[in-house]
């Protein structure tokens, strides 16, 4: 980042910029070089002011919360880093509903505990999910058969162009993990999110999440990843597309595809970002060999990559399925 768009965000921010900060620290899978300039939002009023003030110096922004699903690069990031802990969840009760609403920084994980502890229903697929609200939303996160979609109600979103407005289940045009959002590349940032829930007799709800906990440990490996590398294409699962092309537990420097589960790589040993790269160009090229299609990727690559590879992956998001 030029000197001189560092000067105007200090003079902005002052003392609440940090320069040249570790991205490793901020991702789930451990990788990352160096944030040219970070700012770390503890609630939703900070996280609209920073990006407010990012957008009016005319700078780049990137907004990040639990750092799950993404690959940063090793060269860092030249953009204004927001990383967004805002995380407060409160519980509304009106006749006839029930509405949990959290700030967007807030992992889903709380969220769905903290609703759980109320004896509300309807959240706990969502107590062992890694990732915040607001990736959540913008991705349509899901497992164990749900997603986002089932129980949101709206979402507070800012636009750069437009200023603030309520996106409700209709506007938000959910897709298989995907909102339109996520599909036009919007200049936007969600501030916080809604989500219906019901009430439940508690010894079920309790039990049910406690089986969705068994069979993430049963089914998905420990250790630094980003989750599920890929979509699982139609009438198919990404992990058996991958067992069966001969590359689970394969490994690349410090990287390795899961011996448990092949739609997971691991950085078990202080992997680069490149060694995590180099395994998911491996995974397309022989899954397109074999079947004649990409696996469709459920990450994002993040910061300063040669031109090829975001080519590369861009014909891997665009390439129709045809499994």
């Amino acid at each position: 980042m030029p000197d001189t768009d560092l000067k105007r965000l200090q003079e902005r921010f002052g003392n609440k910029l940090q320069e040249n900060v570790q991205m490793k620290h901020y991702t789930t899978i451990q990788t990352g070089g160096l944030a040219d300039a970070l700012l770390v939002a503890q609630d939703a009023q900070e996280l609209e002011a920073y990006t407010q003030g990012v957008w009016e110096l005319g700078l780049p922004l990137l907004v990040l919360g639990s750092g799950s699903n993404i690959l940063v690069s090793d060269r860092g990031i030249r953009e204004v880093v927001v990383i967004n802990h805002a995380h407060n969840v409160t519980i509304n009760s009106h006749p006839g509903r029930i509405q949990v609403n959290a700030e967007s920084g807030a992992l889903m994980s709380k969220v769905a505990r903290q609703a759980i502890n109320r004896h509300l229903s309807g959240l706990e697929w969502a107590a062992t999910l890694p990732g915040s609200v607001g990736g959540a939303v913008y991705g349509n996160a899901g497992c164990f058969g749900k997603e986002t979609a089932d129980s949101f109600v709206q979402a507070e979103i800012l636009h750069r162009d437009s200023g603030k407005a309520i996106y409700r289940k209709e506007a938000m045009a959910f897709e298989y993990r995907s909102s339109v959002l996520k599909r036009n590349r919007e200049a936007c940032v969600i501030l916080t999110a809604s989500f219906a829930a019901q009430p439940g007799d508690h010894d079920q709800i309790m039990a049910e999440m406690e089986e969705f906990k068994n069979r993430r440990q049963r089914t998905q490996p420990p250790g630094p990843s980003m989750g599920s590398i890929f979509r699982n294409p139609q009438c198919d699962k990404a992990g058996k597309l991958v067992e069966s092309v001969g590359l689970k537990g394969k490994k690349y420097g410090g990287a390795e595809i899961s011996a448990q589960h092949a739609n997971f790589i691991i950085n078990s040993s202080g992997g680069s970002a490149q060694d995590v790269w180099n395994l998911i160009q491996t995974i397309e090229n022989a899954v397109q060999h074999k079947f004649g299609f990409y696996l469709y990727p459920e990450i994002q690559l993040i910061g300063d990559w040669d031109a090829e590879i975001l080519q590369e992956f861009e014909r891997y998001q665009t390439t129709q399925e045809n499994a």
